[in-house]
């Protein structure tokens, strides 16, 4: 699919209160990281916009023609978003390609991701059950849950249209409002989305899209006193600034942010499909990924044969045009951002760190036009070491050794973040103890960066608060209320006789 036909009659307009229209924000050029070419020219919102948005969200939540349907009728609607996504899959999967950069057989993944979650999240609402509590006195006792009312959903660069699923099918479900705030590097896929939850039957306002700037928009979306939570993905100083406004409000926030993942690789581990699993999980998606396994950790005793078949693979892996069906690695989503790479890999070198592989951008194939990078892997440093501390999200490894157990665990679980961890051994009573020992949201064991709809996901630490996915993911775009309900055949006696 050439660049021009995908982008034919692609429209730059934004969906504010269920209006497309250019938004007031500056415009900017959407430009694709593997060439530089320009995408679209962007109308960004601004905070006009955003404003606008939010009152718009307020008033349909309100009119009650989706948070007062019957939940089947908005499964009805979900399972729609579905079909539009899967019969617009392959241009989905285009759009994301030119939004970020990465390869299109990653992309079409995310795509089908992103259909599997709103089928997922209708099949919860078709079939979520409200509570008849054990009651203890002459009363009927319930427990219900209800929309909160205006959700801003604020979404990352690195997977924008299964990020955006994962937090507009639960809210949506619930019977909520949302304005959508994507990434403003990567807003394509965003308002396809837009636009097929339209189709599909989602009333006017209920949705907005808003790119541009996260510090303009964002911040009018936190603070608003209409809306009632936000669901953010990203990194963990914008978090922790999130989370400081929601607490003047009193507001809940879902926020999934950094992490700097450990992979547990043991002497008895199979060799073949630890290999294979460690490659994947930090350098696909070229290690632009929160769950990215960045810190490898290697028995001593295999420590050496381990990291020489480890940066031989490495080295094969096809880094180029992210169009091409073999291509493990695309470039990366901007030039700045590679930029931080290379002063991570600078200071790792400053530390004492051995580089292994990679450490440099590739030569030939035209890549000198895009942001691409090399598989890195770099041996020698400690644990404190600020390149093996700190997140980097690019294809950066370090690895160290380990020796026993007690040791290890310290090591994992010396780091500020807590989302994700990988183990790979034979011993199934090693992998519980390890796993249930490790501080982390999400443990893989023999296995790496898999993921199920119908799975909480979530961190521990500085890597976030809240939980997405699963049927208590719905749930958490809800108010809970208790609803007591009189049975007794006598007034209540402390009034006495009246």
């Amino acid at each position: 699919m050439s660049h021009q036909d995908l982008l034919q009659g692609f429209s730059s307009d934004i969906l504010v209160g269920g209006e497309w229209r250019a938004g007031t924000g500056k415009r900017y050029q959407s430009l694709y990281p593997a060439d530089e070419s320009v995408n679209a020219e962007i109308a960004a919102a601004g905070a006009d916009d955003a404003v606008e948005a939010v009152e718009a969200a307020d008033a349909a939540w309100r009119r009650a023609d989706w948070a007062g349907l019957k939940p089947h009728q908005r499964a009805a609607v979900l399972h729609r978003v579905a079909d539009g996504i899967t019969q617009r899959a392959e241009a989905l999967a285009h759009l994301q390609r030119r939004d970020n950069g990465k390869p299109i057989s990653e992309t079409r993944a995310l795509v089908a991701s992103a259909a599997g979650t709103f089928r997922y999240f209708a099949s919860c609402l078709e079939t979520l059950e409200e509570t008849l509590t054990p009651s203890r006195g002459d009363y009927l006792t319930m427990s219900v849950h209800e929309p909160l009312g205006v959700v801003a959903a604020i979404t990352p660069w690195n997977s924008p249209i299964a990020s955006d699923a994962q937090k507009l099918a639960p809210a949506l479900a619930a019977g909520n409002a949302v304005v959508l705030k994507p990434a403003e590097v990567t807003p394509l896929a965003s308002l396809e989305l837009g636009r097929i939850c339209e189709a599909a039957g989602v009333p006017r306002g209920v949705l907005s899209v808003l790119p541009g700037k996260g510090s303009v928009i964002g911040d009018i979306l936190v603070r608003h006193p209409k809306v009632k939570k936000v669901a953010f993905t990203g990194g963990t100083e914008v978090g922790r600034g999130i989370a400081r406004l929601a607490a003047e409000k009193l507001m809940p926030v879902s926020l999934e942010l950094g992490g700097k993942s450990p992979t547990i690789v043991f002497e008895d581990a199979d060799i073949d499909h630890a290999v294979a699993g460690v490659l994947y999980g930090i350098f696909s998606s070229s290690g632009e990924s929160c769950i990215a396994g960045s810190r490898l950790f290697v028995h001593k005793a295999i420590f050496d044969t381990f990291v020489e078949r480890l940066v031989a693979g490495a080295k094969q892996l096809r880094v180029g045009d992210p169009l091409r069906e073999d291509t493990q690695m695309g470039p990366l989503v901007t030039s700045s951002h590679r930029d931080s790479i290379e002063r991570y890999v600078a200071i790792g070198l400053e530390e004492g760190g051995r580089l292994l592989c990679g450490g440099e951008r590739p030569a030939g194939d035209g890549r000198e036009k895009g942001y691409f990078y090399q598989p890195t892997i770099i041996a020698g440093l400690t644990n404190q070491a600020r390149m093996v501390q700190e997140e980097i999200f690019g294809p950066v490894l370090a690895v160290l050794p380990f020796e026993n157990e007690a040791d290890l665990l310290a090591e994992a679980n010396d780091s500020v973040y807590g989302l994700a961890a990988g183990i790979w051994t034979r011993d199934f009573k090693r992998a519980w103890r390890v796993g249930r020992a490790l501080e982390t949201g999400t443990v893989w064991i023999n296995t790496y960066k898999q993921f199920s709809i119908s799975t909480p996901f979530g961190g521990w630490k500085e890597s976030g608060m809240g939980r997405e996915k699963g049927r208590l993911g719905l749930l958490e775009y809800t108010n809970q209320k208790s609803l007591y309900w009189g049975l007794n055949e006598n007034p209540l006696a402390w009034a006495g006789r009246v």
